[in-house]
């Protein structure tokens, strides 16, 4: 068990002999507020961060994403925040954008159906997060890909196809109703 030594008293000239060796065991312990990220611990990091790349359209919460970890939520964050460098929130905003910015260069849609495509429920929201992000607005975005990039997948296309994430509809969350016995 490791003990610390008292501090010196001010005004006093000698240093106590454990003071150098408490000194030499600081420099080497992780303090609480910076704490290394434990290998088991990563794993389940990446399995939460894996399922907000997959799902980041769906509304995430944090308490979702620690669960995928199975951690308490504030534990979550702190290692998150550590392991990745920013939150889960921001991470998950940052995905969003990403895909928004494929769905503006590749795409017809307008900016209001990708916000709501990439799982933005905000335009506002949506428009300053990609601001921050990309240091332009979501339409001058697409208004300098649409003059200077490839020919644009028509949006009935991209629905059709899947390449835009939809939440399920009503009907197809219900089951075929039987007829006959």
């Amino acid at each position: 068990m490791m003990t610390c030594a008292r501090p010196a008293k001010t005004g006093t000239a000698s240093r106590s002999p454990t003071t150098d060796a408490d000194e030499s065991v600081r420099s080497t312990v992780v303090h609480v507020s910076d704490p290394a990220v434990p290998d088991e611990l990563r794993i389940d990091l990446r399995r939460a961060r894996d399922h907000a790349d997959r799902h980041f359209a769906d509304p995430l919460t944090l308490q979702d994403l620690a669960a995928v970890a199975m951690l308490s939520k504030y534990h979550f964050l702190r290692l998150f925040r550590v392991a990745y460098g920013q939150t889960p929130a921001a991470y998950v905003s940052e995905r969003r954008v990403e895909r928004a910015q494929d769905l503006l260069r590749r795409t017809n849609l307008t900016v209001t159906e990708v916000c709501h495509a990439v799982g933005f429920s905000s335009l506002g929201s949506f428009s300053s997060r990609f601001t921050e992000i990309t240091g332009e607005s979501p339409s001058a975005f697409q208004a300098r890909w649409a003059r200077d990039g490839a020919p644009r997948i028509p949006g009935c296309y991209v629905f059709m196809w899947g390449l835009a994430e939809r939440r399920v509809s009503a009907t197809q969350e219900k089951p075929a109703r039987r007829t006959g016995p």
